[in-house]
C-alpha cells in the first residue's frame, strides 16, 4: 500500500463515536470556550459579530497580555494551558523575541485559521441567539418549578 493510500485509510478509520478514537479528544479540546475565544481573538474577530457582521479584521499575532485583556475572566493558568495545547496541536505558533522584557506573541497557523473559520460561526451563533435561549430557559424554568 502506498503512503497516500495509508494516509487516506487512516482518515477513514477516525470515528468520534468510538470512545478510543483520538478525534474525540480533539473535539473535546476544540469545543472548549477558551479555545473558541482564543481562535477568534487571533483571527481578528473582536467585535460583536452576528448575522451580516463583517469580519474585516485580518488574523494577526497577539501578545499574551493582549489576549488576556481581550478574554475577560480567563485565569492566567487557564490561558497559559490553553495556548500551550493549541501550540502542541499545531493550531498556533509561539514566537519569542529577545527584547527587554522578552516579547512572546501567538499567531494562528494555516491549520488554526481553518478551524477559526468554523469557531467564528459558532461564536456568532451564540451571540445572535442568546436572547432566544435565555427566553427559552425562563419559560422552561417557569413550567418546571
Amino acid at each position: 500500500m502506498k503512503a497516500a493510500q495509508k494516509k487516506a485509510q487512516a482518515k477513514v478509520e477516525y470515528n468520534a463515536f468510538l470512545a478510543a478514537c483520538p478525534s474525540r479528544q480533539l473535539l473535546d479540546r476544540i469545543s472548549d470556550k477558551w479555545v473558541v475565544l482564543i481562535l477568534c481573538a487571533l483571527g481578528g474577530d473582536h467585535g460583536p459579530g452576528g448575522p451580516g457582521a463583517t469580519h474585516a479584521d485580518a488574523p494577526k499575532a497577539m501578545r499574551y497580555s493582549e489576549i488576556s485583556r481581550l478574554l475577560a475572566g480567563v485565569s492566567q493558568k487557564m490561558l497559559t494551558q490553553t495556548l500551550r495545547s493549541l501550540e502542541r496541536d499545531g493550531l498556533l505558533t509561539r514566537t519569542v523575541t529577545p527584547t527587554v522584557p522578552v516579547t512572546v506573541s501567538y499567531e494562528l497557523t494555516d491549520l488554526g485559521l481553518s478551524l477559526h473559520h468554523m469557531t467564528r460561526g459558532l461564536r456568532d451563533w451564540a451571540q445572535t441567539h442568546m436572547a432566544e435561549v435565555l427566553a427559552n430557559r425562563g419559560n422552561h424554568d417557569a413550567r418546571t418549578s
